[in-house]
C-alpha cells in the first residue's frame, strides 16, 4: 500500500509573476536536478510525427511548435539534502499558466482534452503570463520575462529531466530561447550546450532501466511510489526516496494548490482491465469504457500476476526435474506490450508481461486525442532571497502536519471526510469524472511526477553500491531520448559533422557572454 502526501503547486500567472521571480530563480539555482512538463495547443499531423525517418519527424515537430504555442509550463526543483540520511529531497514545483502574445494555432481535440482535466482557458487569456516566440526581440534578452526565466534555468547548469522530452524540448527552443535550425543534428548539438550536465527521459529510464509493464507519467509514478512504500518496509533494504515541500504562509499560501496524492486502492475480488489503459494511460472509449482506468487497481493486478507468473515458473521447473508435465505452466493468451490498432479489440484482461523488456512500439504521437490521453506524453499515439520582498518559506517535511478546506493531512497520511450516502447516479457521474482526470494532467504536477520517478530510479542506482553523488544520476540514461517505434533512444550529443546554429551561439553569448563564443572557437581550432 502506497503512502499518501499532498504535494503543494505554486500557481504562477501574470499578476504575480514578479513576486514570485526571485522565489523561481532560487528555486532554479539551488536545485540539484529539474524536471519540466508543457501543456501544448495541438501537434498538428499525427502520421508525420511518427515518421520512420528521425529528420522528417523533427521537422514535423518543429513545424507544430512554429505554428502552435504551450499553454503552461510546469517545473519542479528538486534539491538534495545531504545532512539528511538517504535520500532526501526538498521539492519546490510550480505551474506556470502562459498566454502567447502572437497568432498561434488551438486544436479542438487538445481544447476538448484540456478543458476534461481541469485547464481554465478564461484564466489563460485573462492571466496568463505573455511571451513571444522564436529569435529574442527588442529588450527580451533583459528583465523579467518567460525568456529570461529560461536564461535562468540554462544559468544553473542543472541537470533536466523530462518524460518522454522531445516534443517538450523542441517546443521550449521555439518558444523561450530562438527559431528552431532546420536539421536534427544542428538541434542536439545545441542542446548538449545548452545544457551541460546532462538530459534525462524518464520514459526511456522507465522502459529500459526500470523495466516497468507499462511506461506512461501516471502509471510509473505510481509504480515507483509504491515500490519505495514497499523498500520502507522492509529493514535493511538500502536507500529510499524522502520528500520534503516547503511550507507557504500568509499571502504566499492563496496561490498555492495543494494536489493530494492518496495511498492505492485496495484490490478486491476480479478487476476487468481496459488493455489500453492499462499500458498506454488512455483509452480510445473514454469514459464510456465499461473496463477499469484506475490506475493503483492495475498495477496491484500487475504486481498479483507477476507473482502467480513466477509460482508457474517454479512449479513447471520442479516438475520438469521429475519428468511431469504441468499444464499450468503453459504459455497464456498474453497480447503483446503494444497499442491495438483502430477498432481492434483485445481480450478484457491483459496485463503485459513485466518479466522482460518491453519490446519498442509504435504509439500514436499525441498527448491529446479526442477521448482523452495524459498529458505528459506528448509523443504517444503516445526560497527566496531576503530583501526581495518575499520572504523565504521554511521547510517542512512531508511528515509534518498540513491542513486544507478540504482535507487534513497528518505525515504522509491524509484523513478524509467521511463520505455521505450518495445516489447511484452521483456514483457514475464520480466515476465518469474520475476516469477521465486520471488523477493528474497539469504541468506542474506531471513535472513533479516526473522528478520523483527520476529521484527514486536514483536510488537504486545507489542501492547497487554506486557511490551517493550527483554523477551518479542515472548514467545509462543520460542524454537518450525516448523515440516511440524505436528500440534506440535519440542521443543529446554534437557530431563531428553538425555545428551549431548561429542563433544557439548569438544567445550563447546573452547567457554566458561574449566568451562563449571565443571559447568554442578556440576548442575548434584545438581539434583541427
Amino acid at each position: 500500500m502506497t503512502s499518501s502526501m499532498v504535494v503543494p503547486v505554486i500557481d504562477v500567472q501574470n499578476d504575480n509573476f514578479k513576486e514570485l521571480w526571485p522565489a523561481m530563480v532560487l528555486a532554479i539555482k539551488t536545485a540539484s536536478f529539474i524536471a519540466l512538463d508543457t501543456e501544448l495547443s495541438g501537434l498538428g499531423s499525427r502520421k508525420a510525427l511518427l515518421a520512420e525517418c528521425i529528420e522528417d519527424r523533427y521537422k514535423a515537430i518543429c513545424n507544430a511548435a512554429r505554428t502552435r504555442s504551450i499553454l503552461s509550463l510546469g517545473f519542479a526543483c528538486f534539491k538534495k539534502l545531504e545532512n539528511k540520511d538517504d535520500d532526501t529531497y526538498l521539492v519546490q514545483v510550480y505551474n506556470l499558466t502562459l498566454l502567447c502574445s502572437e497568432e498561434y494555432v488551438i486544436e479542438p481535440q487538445s481544447v476538448q482534452f484540456l478543458v476534461q482535466h481541469g485547464f481554465d482557458f478564461n484564466k489563460q487569456y485573462a492571466e496568463g503570463v505573455p511571451y513571444i516566440k522564436g529569435n529574442d526581440k527588442g529588450g527580451d534578452s533583459h528583465g523579467i520575462n518567460m525568456r529570461m526565466l529560461f536564461v535562468e534555468l540554462l544559468r544553473a547548469r542543472k541537470p533536466l529531466v523530462l518524460h518522454n522530452g522531445l516534443i517538450d524540448m523542441v517546443f521550449l527552443y521555439q518558444c523561450f530561447y530562438a527559431h528552431l535550425p532546420d536539421k536534427l543534428g544542428t538541434f542536439t548539438a545545441d542542446l548538449s550546450q545548452m545544457f551541460p550536465a546532462g538530459i534525462y527521459d524518464t520514459k526511456y529510464a522507465t522502459e529500459y532501466e526500470l523495466r516497468f509493464a507499462a511506461s506512461y507519467l501516471e502509471y510509473a509514478y505510481k509504480k515507483c511510489k509504491l515500490d519505495n512504500s514497499k523498500s520502507l518496509e522492509v529493514v535493511g533494504n538500502g536507500r529510499h526516496l524522502f520528500l520534503e515541500f516547503c511550507k507557504y504562509s500568509g499571502h504566499l499560501s492563496s496561490y498555492v494548490d495543494f494536489r493530494p496524492c492518496l495511498a492505492g486502492s485496495s484490490l478486491e475480488g476480479p478487476l476487468n482491465v481496459c488493455q489500453r489503459f492499462s499500458a498506454y494511460g488512455w483509452c480510445p472509449n473514454g469514459s464510456q469504457c465499461p473496463l477499469s482506468h484506475d490506475t493503483d487497481l492495475i498495477i496491484q493486478h500487475d504486481e498479483k500476476n507477476k507473482v502467480e507468473k513466477k509460482k508457474k515458473r517454479k512449479r513447471k521447473r520442479k516438475n520438469s526435474s521429475q519428468g511431469n508435465v504441468d499444464l499450468e505452466g503453459a504459455s497464456e493468451n498474453k497480447q503483446a506490450h503494444m497499442e491495438l490498432k483502430d477498432g481492434e479489440q483485445g481480450p478484457d484482461q491483459v496485463i503485459p508481461d513485466t518479466d522482460s523488456k518491453p519490446p519498442p512500439v509504435t504509439e500514436q504521437v499525441d498527448g491529446t486525442p479526442v477521448q482523452g490521453s495524459e498529458s505528459g506524453e506528448k509523443m504517444m499515439t503516445e526560497k527566496v532571497e531576503e530583501g526581495n520582498g518575499v520572504a523565504e518559506p521554511q521547510a517542512v517535511s512531508a511528515d509534518e502536519e498540513m491542513k486544507t478546506d478540504q482535507e487534513q493531512v497528518e505525515g504522509n497520511g491524509v484523513s478524509e471526510p467521511q463520505p455521505l450516502a450518495t445516489s447511484d447516479a452521483t456514483k457514475k457521474e464520480k466515476s465518469k469524472r474520475k476516469k477521465l482526470e486520471g488523477g493528474s494532467h497539469r504541468a506542474g504536477f506531471d513535472a513533479f511526477m516526473t522528478g520523483y520517478i527520476f529521484s527514486y530510479a536514483a536510488t537504486l542506482t545507489e542501492r547497487v553500491g554506486k557511490p551517493p553523488c550527483s554523477e551518479s544520476w542515472l548514467p545509462e540514461c543520460l542524454n537518450k531520448v525516448y523515440l516511440s517505434g524505436k528500440s534506440v533512444p535519440m542521443h543529446i550529443v554534437k557530431s563531428t559533422f553538425s555545428k551549431s546554429s548561429k542563433a544557439h551561439m548569438h544567445k550563447m553569448d546573452i547567457v554566458w557572454g561574449k566568451s562563449f563564443s571565443s571559447s568554442v572557437a578556440s576548442k575548434a581550432e584545438g581539434t583541427i
